[in-house]
């Protein structure tokens, strides 16, 4: 499903002073059966968010009262490692995650988070420790500019790292699906030609008898 575009995001941001988060973290695999429409906010980080009884650890970051509403993550190296499941993206989405900041991501997992509108926003290690010590356990408002590929907070201006065709996808509100959709006229154009120079080659609806090749008799 296509997600809904952006050029700019204000949101809250929060520490996460975690390397190697990985996607059974993210979202455990034993919530993974519960339907996509019931939603998997509540799911995100769960063992790491309650105890083993299900209590809510008050020191968490997205526990904590000034925490509320948090849409920024920013967090430590090989974010999103581990298992493809796409479904840890659903648990940041669904939490109200949109951007995600670090110094580095798991490969499935960012392509995973822009096709669901995720920004998967890549940043030095060294701006990363700048950032998750300036929040400390004080979230700060900071947007987010796609257009420029910067993040600016109160005591910060950024860079960050995007792929162009990504940050195309993300800006447009395009899934691999709308992104190969786009290039339709030229994908058109290339089968005309094709069909023209290989017309023997041509994929014809089944039961329809090939044309006969001059070479066969």
């Amino acid at each position: 499903m296509s997600a809904r575009g952006w050029q700019t995001h204000e949101g809250l941001a929060v520490g996460l002073p975690m390397d190697g988060v990985d996607t059974d973290q993210l979202i455990p695999a034993r919530f993974m059966a519960t339907p996509r429409e019931a939603g998997y906010g509540g799911f995100l980080l769960h063992d790491l968010r309650f105890d083993g009884a299900g209590a809510r650890l008050p020191e968490f970051v997205l526990n904590r009262t000034e925490s509320a509403g948090a849409s920024v993550l920013v967090a430590g190296r090989n974010f999103g490692c581990g298992s493809s499941r796409e479904a840890a993206v659903y648990a940041l989405i669904d939490y109200g995650i949109r951007v995600v900041v670090a110094p580095s991501f798991g490969d499935i997992f960012a392509a995973n988070a822009v096709n669901n509108g995720l920004c998967p926003a890549q940043v030095s290690e060294d701006v990363a420790a700048a950032m998750l010590a300036g929040l400390g356990e004080a979230p700060r408002p900071v947007t987010v500019d796609l257009e420029a590929c910067e993040i600016v907070g109160p005591a910060c201006r950024v860079p960050f790292r995007l792929d162009p065709v990504w940050r195309q996808k993300l800006m447009e509100g395009w899934d691999d699906i709308d992104l190969t959709r786009a290039y339709a006229a030229d994908i058109t154009a290339f089968r005309d030609r094709d069909a023209r120079a290989r017309p023997w080659a041509a994929v014809r609806p089944p039961g329809l008898a090939a044309e006969t090749r001059p070479d066969r008799v």
